[in-house]
């Protein structure tokens, strides 16, 4: 591979990198923004229409250290591809719970994307600073990186709310074109990480 090919490499897997800070706050706030969205479709209460946020942080706890097993035996690029493909299930699984109107269908669907976020969490920081070949460049990344992820967090619940006209009756496939970009995003970046040398 010549320097040209392996820099232009470098540049998409890059900014696949920064696509992906943005998306673990973005994915990670939409679930904590739905609240009020389950109630409606779901009839659930206060506390359990956070279920979904919940089980997004709680799949933490079951994903850190087996992430962590993964990541050093499979090493970045297939981990990157496995918790991108686990996110597009986790997503495409909370757009099915408005069709088939299934509160339990909705948690299990925000528990494997948060399996995904774990995983993403574990990755996209240590890749991008190798990406930038570390020292000053490789921090520098990180750190724009990181203010993407707040960008994410920002943007989430405005979006949510952009697409809900009447929150009494708000169903979760109203919120669908959120969760479709998002599922374009990581569908987009599965093909840029599967044809990049990383």
């Amino acid at each position: 591979m010549s320097m040209q090919e392996k820099k232009g490499g470098n540049i998409f897997a890059i900014t696949t990198m920064f696509a992906l800070f943005f998306m673990i706050a973005f994915v990670t706030n939409i679930a904590g923004n739905m609240g009020p969205v389950v109630k409606s479709q779901f009839g659930a209460s206060n506390a359990a229409s956070q279920l979904g946020s919940a089980a997004n942080f709680f799949a933490y706890l079951f994903m850190g250290i087996p992430g962590g097993l993964i990541l050093r035996r499979k090493g970045y690029k297939f981990t990157s591809l496995l918790a991108v493909g686990i996110g597009i299930v986790g997503l495409a699984v909370q757009l099915m719970s408005g069709v088939v109107a299934s509160f339990v269908v909705y948690v299990v669907g925000a528990f494997v994307a948060g399996f995904s976020m774990c995983l993403l969490n574990l990755v996209v920081n240590p890749l991008l600073n190798t990406l930038g070949g570390e020292g000053k460049k490789g921090n520098q990344l990180v750190q724009f990186g990181c203010s993407l992820n707040s960008v994410g967090a920002t943007l989430a619940p405005y979006f949510v709310s952009l697409f809900v006209a009447n929150i009494a009756t708000a169903k979760v496939t109203d919120v669908a074109p959120v969760l479709y970009t998002a599922i374009g995003i990581f569908v987009a970046a599965f093909a840029v990480i599967m044809l990049s040398r990383i």
